[in-house]
């Protein structure tokens, strides 16, 4: 199966597309959206959502994992967040793909054993479950891979639970 991850940001929205085939893990390619600062609010989404819908295009996933948004003190930041996750989440049900969404301590908790992991905990996990040669960078990628990575495990013990 293969998987798109999704780490949402205005600023920065980390991808990752990842096929999981009988319990083995094969990245296919992981990066992050980038937007300029500066430009207005609704130029930022509409480039995530053109980036976005190029990715689906070229990789077609069969599924999405998106990490839910956690309460941020800045309230600013959080709403910006909310408006990148609804125009990834408009995208995502505009090409027919199912949306899974997964808290960042479930995330963790799937990737590192440990709600509570930081930052680096997780780029590390990352690497090591997909035997990389290094760590991948920046950790808004390496968070869309996590989450994509929790996402086929959550399948997997759907699928072994209910055979």
């Amino acid at each position: 199966m293969r998987i798109i991850g999704i780490d949402p940001g205005t600023a920065t929205t980390g991808y990752s597309i990842l096929d999981h085939e009988n319990g083995k893990f094969h990245l296919k390619d992981y990066g992050c959206i980038k937007t300029q600062a500066g430009l207005p609010q609704n130029i930022r989404l509409q480039q995530i959502a053109t980036d976005l819908s190029t990715l689906i295009e070229k990789w077609h996933p069969q599924t999405a994992s998106i990490e839910k948004l956690f309460f941020q003190k800045n309230v600013k930041t959080a709403m910006s967040v909310s408006e990148a996750r609804g125009v990834i989440l408009h995208t995502l049900t505009n090409f027919g793909l199912q949306i899974n969404e997964f808290t960042p301590l479930e995330i963790k908790s799937a990737v590192c054993g440990y709600g509570k992991a930081d930052k680096k905990m997780v780029q590390q996990m990352v690497k090591i479950i997909l035997s990389l040669k290094t760590t991948p960078k920046p950790d808004d990628a390496a968070d869309a891979i996590a989450a994509a990575i929790c996402l086929a495990n959550s399948l997997a013990l759907k699928q072994a639970t209910f055979a």
